[in-house]
């Protein structure tokens, strides 16, 4: 008689049999579910006991009961500390997001001012990403728009170069920038190393909080140039002052007692949550963003704000001081974490009184406006989405829309587009842009771009549900067109197996008026929506994002192919050789008129280059 096999564990038994071969130590655990997807990484000071804890049943809320019911396997890493365990659980989680976590969306890069120390004119940038070039660093700054303020200030007030290097050496004379005081022209001279190291040296001093005495000093100076009668250097002094003077001016919150903090606010309702962070670095304001991590209404405060501050930290620069008005679960836990990462001490704290406190409600009360704001348009949003599904007669409010648009022109750069839009909103993480590569196409040929566009984004989209990794599905597909791109869509559709997923052409109306857009459905004749309807400016501005993304993405592609420059094509000449030339002859035209002889007595071209130089042109 034949044994029947035992069913797999599951839920609370499969963690009770995990417990037994658990260590008592500190490390990491993740939980899993079906397929391999990931619910839940957690960290604890004791695996062993951690859990011990769902193994028994004992659950403060619904939501994790229902997650340790959909478990179907766990995985432990052990760490040395628990210091260590909370940051590998934060990396885990950024790294996987996981279903039940407390999660922090829209998590990009913030930008920072470079002074760049690895040449002999230092550079003064926006940066963003990996400190790999070596020089100072200043941030972070809330925006782009934060420091390209601040950017344009400093070249004002310290006069410092914003010239890439191969422009920097290419320049013979002193270019625009310098006629409106706004670079002290080191490329040509004009001003010598020294002194440009001496501005080099204040705009780090003033990036660093000392600016009352940078200020102090240019205006000792200012006096200094107007008394000995030198009025056009004491003029130029005294518009760097009010540069810089603006910068204190253009801030709403300028603390006197806070040098370097991050301050942060959380304000948490109806199952939603908004946390508000302030930067403030050399005593100054430099920006704030707000962040909606993903919760649940059962999770406590202090455990989001936890969780938010160890996501938030794990790619940025920590401040010596973070400021807060919910103090964080395991905040002396979290505080060692940073020491440990920044190399010095951090303090987290929740102040009581004073003008850290007003810092801090002042963020709490832009935390409380802006989720207010975000649920209102939330509200908004599924009434529009819920018309959306209506219009098309769909299933259901679509949770994913995909908009497609190409642009090109006559058929040169072409680029195809794609935006993704959803009851967040437009989701800019999931733009795409398409290269249009096929060489057989009809320059212009729209159906043609389009076609190709939705074969290789389809086409990944099944080759990864075939590999059975996380692909994401439409529910709606626009694309601009009417009649005959939504029929050449369609043949691709139903060529790859996905001819499920709704396609709606928009295609504007008599005389590309607004509001008289006609709307093509497969199988369906053409409707139209009431020219008022709220339904129909979404659909408007949808249409109009991936019009002016496409655009976009073209002319950036247009702009890099006016940049080449024929020398780049030349196997043998690369930046120095390139430089050289261009110092000889001025421009690529000039060296494509030069003589075999001529080329041949540029610094570092043999004869051999000479004539390859010279072949090339004439081949041209």
């Amino acid at each position: 008689m034949l044994e029947t096999a035992a069913a797999p564990l599951k839920g609370a038994a499969l963690i009770k049999d995990e417990v037994k071969r658990l260590p008592d130590a500190p490390g990491v655990y993740r939980m899993f579910g079906e397929d391999g997807e990931v619910l839940y990484v957690g960290k604890a000071r004791s695996l062993k006991k951690r859990v011990t804890q769902y193994a028994q049943g004992r659950f403060h809320t619904q939501r994790i009961a229902h997650m340790v019911d959909l478990t179907r396997s766990m995985e432990f890493v052990t760490t040395r500390t628990e210091t260590d365990a909370l940051l590998l659980e934060i990396n885990l989680i950024k790294q996987l997001k996981p279903r039940f976590n407390v999660l922090l969306r829209d998590d990009k890069s913030f930008p920072e001012i470079l002074i760049r120390r690895d040449h002999e004119a230092p550079q003064l940038r926006k940066h963003r990403g990996a400190h790999t070039i070596k020089g100072d660093y200043f941030g972070p700054f809330a925006s782009a728009w934060a420091v390209n303020r601040t950017l344009n200030t400093l070249q004002k007030a310290f006069l410092l170069r914003s010239c890439t290097d191969s422009v920097y050496e290419s320049r013979t004379r002193p270019c625009m920038l310098h006629q409106i005081r706004r670079c002290s022209a080191p490329c040509t001279g004009l001003i010598s190393q020294d002194d440009y190291q001496g501005l080099v040296d204040q705009a780090e001093a003033f990036l660093r909080g000392k600016s009352r005495a940078v200020m102090a000093r240019m205006a000792e100076e200012m006096q200094a140039a107007a008394e000995d009668l030198e009025f056009e250097r004491a003029a130029r002094l005294r518009d760097r002052v009010r540069a810089l003077a603006s910068i204190a001016q253009e801030q709403q919150i300028n603390p006197e007692t806070v040098d370097e903090a991050d301050v942060f606010a959380l304000h948490a309702e109806g199952g939603q949550a908004c946390v508000q962070v302030f930067f403030f670095r050399a005593g100054q304001n430099w920006g704030n963003r707000a962040y909606f991590p993903r919760v649940d209404k059962s999770d406590e405060d202090v455990d989001v704000m936890s969780a938010f501050l160890g996501q938030f930290y794990d790619d940025k620069p920590i401040p010596r001081q973070i400021l807060l008005n919910i103090e964080p679960a395991e905040k002396e836990l979290l505080a060692e974490a940073f020491c440990q990462k920044s190399g010095r001490k951090v303090e987290i704290n929740r102040p009581q009184r004073g003008e850290k406190r007003q810092l801090v409600d002042h963020a709490l009360t832009n935390a409380r406006e802006a989720l207010g704001r975000k649920m209102a348009e939330s509200s908004a949003q599924s009434k529009l989405l819920a018309g959306v599904c209506e219009a098309f007669g769909l299933d259901g409010p679509p949770e994913r829309i995909e908009v497609y648009d190409n642009s090109h022109i006559m058929g040169t750069n072409a680029v195809g587009g794609m935006i993704v839009a959803g009851p967040e909103g437009f989701q800019k993480s999931q733009y795409r842009k398409f290269n249009i590569k096929s060489t057989e196409l009809t320059p212009g040929d729209d159906f043609g771009m389009m076609k190709e566009v939705l074969r290789r984004r389809f086409g990944r989209l099944v080759k990864e549900e075939e590999e059975g990794s996380q692909a994401i599905r439409p529910d709606l597909v626009l694309i601009d067109g009417g009649q005959g791109q939504v029929a050449a869509v369609m043949e691709i559709m139903a060529d790859l197996g996905v001819d499920d997923i709704p396609v709606v052409g928009v295609a504007k109306g008599p005389d590309r008026d607004a509001g008289l857009e006609r709307f093509y459905i497969p199988g369906k004749p053409y409707f139209m929506l009431e020219p008022k309807s709220p339904v129909l400016y979404y659909l408007q501005r949808l249409r109009d994002e991936a019009h002016r993304f496409a655009i976009g993405s073209h002319r950036t592609r247009r702009s890099m192919d006016l940049k080449k420059n024929p020398l780049d094509e030349i196997e043998g000449v690369g930046p120095g050789r390139k430089r050289a030339l261009l110092h000889a002859f001025g421009s690529a035209r000039g060296v494509s008129r030069a003589s075999v002889e001529d080329l041949a007595k540029v610094d570092g071209v043999n004869l051999a280059l000479a004539q390859r130089i010279f072949d090339f042109f004439r081949k041209s």
